[in-house]
This record gives structure tokens, sequence and C-alpha cells, in this order.
């Protein structure tokens, strides 16, 4: 007998290739078993997708002010339309007066839906503490990069009630050391990025509870030194995760096939997207960059310097289909690796997948085309697409 809050789904296990009939019941999966392929369909059946750094999607930008309900409302189901159940939106350098406001703001709108805020895994800062230098500063502004100050960080945490799970900043700062060690003393995350930190300073970092390099390869020089830079030094850390932006333009495959070898599954995707990410292709007036271009293959550059990358424009199920369609991940490990392996680094149930108990966040994907599709989605065991 069916009680009236279980749910049955059907399809293919995305690791196993095998019919399954999953149970969900109050949010969670309570039970999964083979089935027989005739009571099952051709779609596959996969954990729900984690993003840890977006700026923004479908024209709206979590920088430029903050989103009111409506605006929250939307962006939740464009990116449920994509697989990402649940996101850190991601909040760049700007000054302390703004992040408070765009915090405080937000906090006010995710208090009111529950819908919305069961997507919001929580914020990721990225900034304002970087690298001052062109190059590894990247498209924050310079006017207020600045010193690791632990009180400015604690009264801005205060701010977000405590959601702000992930901070990314350079150790090249004097103060890095004891900035690193209070923020994660509380709990939140700490990762390297947009850094010129030399091999002590990274390495200090990592002693210090650093756990993360975000966005590895990008946020850097044009031209490092063969060896040692801080690319090599962050690859060497066995105890640093690293995210990678999979979409065929921030990073050169044959890199990133190199980065899967050395962290394995360490390494996960994110989408890093900004708010241009699912438009149609064509030039655009961008908060960050000017005059940009959206090309046919997803490449969003300055619009008078094809060359120069203005941000990435793609989501995490092209990050996955990248991933698989170059060879460089099996499809069950692309999966995991925008979905379990992101949730096992925050430390959240989604990094339990397709288990028994897990958050019923789940996809059901066609990829037998050229363009991969998601046809179902299931958000804490509500269908959702």
């Amino acid at each position: 007998m069916i009680r009236s809050n279980e749910q049955k789904i059907w399809g293919i296990h995305y690791q196993t290739n095998k019919p399954i009939e999953l149970t969900i019941e109050d949010g969670y999966i309570t039970s999964q078993k083979e089935i027989e392929k005739e009571n099952s369909t051709d779609y596959i059946l996969a954990p729900g997708f984690v993003d840890i750094q977006i700026n923004g999607y479908k024209g709206y930008d979590f920088n430029d002010k903050p989103l009111n309900l409506e605006e929250w409302d939307t962006v939740v189901k464009e990116l449920l339309d994509v697989g990402v159940t649940t996101f850190y939106p991601t909040i760049i350098t700007n000054s302390i007066e703004e992040l408070t406001t765009i915090f405080e703001k937000n906090i006010e709108v995710f208090e009111k839906s529950q819908f919305v805020n069961s997507m919001i895994g929580g914020f990721h800062l990225e900034g304002p503490y970087l690298s001052p230098m062109d190059g590894p500063r990247g498209a924050h502004n310079k006017d207020y990069i600045k010193t690791p100050n632990w009180k400015e960080f604690f009264k801005l945490q205060e701010i977000a009630k405590g959601k702000i799970k992930i901070i990314t900043l350079s150790p090249e700062w004097e103060e890095s050391i004891e900035f690193i060690e209070k923020v994660t003393n509380t709990g939140v995350k700490v990762a390297i990025g947009h850094t010129a930190a030399n091999t002590n300073q990274i390495s200090r970092a990592v002693q210090a509870g650093t756990v993360l390099s975000t966005h590895l390869g990008n946020g850097a020089h044009v031209t490092l030194p063969r060896h040692p830079n801080y690319i090599w030094d962050q690859l060497a850390e066995d105890d640093l995760w690293a995210s990678i932006i999979s979409d065929g333009h921030h990073l050169p495959m044959n890199v990133i096939k190199v980065f899967n070898k050395v962290k394995q599954d360490k390494m996960f995707l994110v989408s890093d997207s900004v708010a241009l990410a699912g438009m149609k292709p064509g030039d655009y007036e961008a908060a960050v960059g000017g005059s940009v271009t959206l090309t046919d293959d997803g490449r969003l550059h300055l619009k008078d310097q094809p060359n120069l990358l203005a941000g990435s424009a793609q989501n995490l199920l092209q990050g996955v289909e990248n991933l698989v369609k170059s060879k460089i991940s099996t499809f069950s490990n692309a999966i995991d690796k925008a979905s379990v392996i992101p949730g096992k680094f925050m430390g959240i149930k989604q990094k339990d997948g397709l288990k028994v108990g897990a958050p019923a966040d789940i996809l059901q994907m066609d990829c037998r085309k050229v363009d991969w599709k998601i046809i179902h989605v299931w958000k804490n065991g509500i269908q959702r697409k």
C-alpha cells in the first residue's frame, strides 16, 4: 500500500545503469530497489546538482542589487530547470556598506519563502580580501580590495544570520593566517582564490585551515614562472580540494584532465556563472565588463577584445556534459562532481546522493541527444519540474 505522502519514481540509476524504483516520503528517499526494465523508463535518475559558486543567472545579477522575492523565485525555478537543487549565491568584492545591504535585504527575502530558502545552501563571499594585483584580481574592483579583517567579517556574518558558509581570499596578506584560523573555527569554509601568494603563504594558509582552491587555474596572471607558482603549489597541497569551471572556455580541457588526475574525488565543478548565463547569444551591456558578446558556443567575452573573457555563461549541467564528452570523467563521476562531491565538501546531506536516507533532491535526465535535458526535478521530495 502507498501512503498518502509516498511517491514512486522510476528510471535508470546513473551509477549502475540498471532500472530502479525510488520511494520518497517526507522529503527523503526511503527505499531503492532494482526493477524489470519494462516497468521503468529510459530516463536517468541522478542526484540534484550543488553549485557553490554562482553570481547570477538568466538576467539576474546577485551583486548588482538585492533581488526581491519574485526575482529569487524566478531564479530558483530557472536553476531547477538545469538540475541545480542547491546553490550558494556568490557575493563578490564590494564596499562593506554595499555588502551589508546585499546580505541584509536578501536574508529578509529568504525568510519569507520556504521554497527559496530550501534552495539556498548559504552565501559564498568571494572577496574583498583578494590580491590587489592585476591578473589575479580578475574583474574584482580594486577600490574595494583590502586586508582581511576579522571584526568586519564577523559583522557581515551577523547581518547574514550565519549564512555565509564559504569565503574566498588570498593568503598573501600578512593578516591572513590569523583571519583564516578565526573564520575556520566558526565552521565557515575558507578557500584560496584570486591570489598571488607564494609557496610558503599557501602552505601556511592550509595549515591554518584553508580547504579549497576556488576556480583553480583562473583568476591568475597571464604569464607565470614555470616553477614555483601558485597553481603548482595548490595542486601539491593534498588537503586542498579544487573547484573548476568546465565551460570549455575558462580552462583548456587538457588542463582540467591534469587537475582531475591530481585531485580526483577532491575536484568538483562550479558554474561561476554571471547574469548572462542562460541568455540568447548576442551583444549585451554588463555590470562587469561593459560591452560584451555572448557567442553561440557559450563564450562570453569583451565585445572589442574576443580573447578576454567576461565571465562564465554556462550552467552546471553544461559543465557536466563537457566533462563527459571530452572523456575526462565517466558519466557517473561527472554527475558526482556536480552533486555528491560538492555536497561532501560543504558537509550537507546531499552528499549521500541517491542513497536511502538522503534528501529527495532528484533529477530525471535525458542524455540520449546532443544537448542533455532535465525532464523532471524533485526538491525535498516535491516535484518542481
